[in-house]
């Protein structure tokens, strides 16, 4: 199952105006680094042996700012819509998002349309009433401080990353093609959990984001803005921040439903994964609140480039190769008796 859900969420569609022809290269590099086994497999089999009822965990996504999108894109809210659906009907764990202000909006709504309300920390931790939000402090002096905070007070039993710009070596926020971003560093929230041996996923699709840090020296090698930037004296963009399991995929998001159907696969719960039609309203409410699409920022039906319909195909195909796996073995009628197996 996992070796398919990997080649699923890395069958790469770009523009050629953009960073191509890299996705199987750089997924390559991270299953050697990571061990060999398909890396959907190796998150989703740690969160389920990790994280138990009641347990927090952190969701960290948010990417894009204005002027160009001053909410955010489409990739990343759904993601992380689709992850917390998998932890809090799957493993009955509380889905706590971690982002900025600027990009609330976008996450509230999609996890909204995931049928995963967000609502006080305290009536999600104490009376399962869905997950929780915490948005980072505007000032980025501010950062380190608040992330060792929360994570002392919410005590997360793992924290996952979908589509969040990680530091570079020079501790600069960087866009896939090497434009420098204003925002706050989230990677702290990593930094901290890894002091206190918590578990890390991170997902992304193009250096920059949090995980990448797993194939760091690759990556400043192979990536076209590995090593420079779009303005002097840039060491590239490529994120120094690792965590203990790391997919990279074509788009952030298809990533993200790869490791909830793995998640779902090893609970033989299809539910657990939102149906095509629950894909569509969720991409709509992340574009109705202001998560857009990030080729020409506008409210398109898209992700990435790539046509929401295609975002819904993924996860009618996810859906399919859970559903034939989890089945009890059936021949049907027209196949004759099984070969019996030693």
């Amino acid at each position: 199952m996992g070796e398919y859900v990997d080649r699923l969420v890395t069958v790469e569609m770009r523009n050629r105006g953009m960073n191509h022809g890299i996705i199987k290269q750089i997924y390559d590099a991270a299953r050697a680094e990571g061990g060999g086994r398909p890396l959907s497999a190796q998150a989703a089999e740690a969160l389920v042996n990790t994280v138990k009822p009641g347990d927090v965990v952190f969701i960290v996504t948010g990417a894009g700012y204005a002027p160009e999108v001053p909410n955010g894109e489409s990739d990343g809210p759904p993601g992380a819509a689709s992850l917390a659906r998998a932890i809090y009907w799957g493993l009955k764990a509380i889905p706590v998002f971690v982002t900025e202000e600027c990009h609330a909006p976008p996450v509230v709504a999609s996890a909204k349309a995931a049928a995963v309300m967000v609502r006080e920390f305290d009536l999600a931790k104490n009376r399962r009433m869905g997950g929780a939000l915490i948005t980072a402090p505007t000032d980025r002096n501010q950062t380190k401080a608040w992330a060792e905070q929360i994570v002392e007070e919410y005590q997360p039993k793992a924290v996952i990353s979908i589509e969040r710009l990680g530091p570079n070596d020079q501790g600069i926020v960087h866009g896939s093609t090497g434009v420098a971003k204003e925002c706050v560093d989230l990677g702290h929230v990593f930094v901290e959990a890894k002091k206190r041996k918590i578990l890390t996923v991170g997902i992304g699709d193009n250096g920059n984001e949090i995980g990448f840090g797993r194939i760091y020296d690759f990556m400043r090698d192979f990536h076209p803005y590995g090593r420079e930037t779009q303005y002097p004296g840039g060491t590239g963009v490529i994120t120094v921040i690792a965590t203990d399991y790391f997919l990279p995929a074509s788009v952030s998001n298809w990533g993200a439903y790869g490791i909830a159907a793995m998640i779902a696969f090893f609970l033989k719960n299809q539910d657990l994964i939102q149906t095509p039609e629950m894909e569509r309203k969720i991409l709509e409410a992340c574009l109705d609140a202001g998560g857009w699409e990030m080729r020409y920022c506008t409210s398109r039906f898209i992700v990435d480039g790539t046509a929401g319909e295609s975002s819904m195909s993924i996860v009618q195909l996810l859906r399919d190769m859970l559903r034939l796996n989890i089945a009890e073995p059936d021949r049907g009628l027209s196949h004759g008796k099984m070969k019996e197996q030693a």
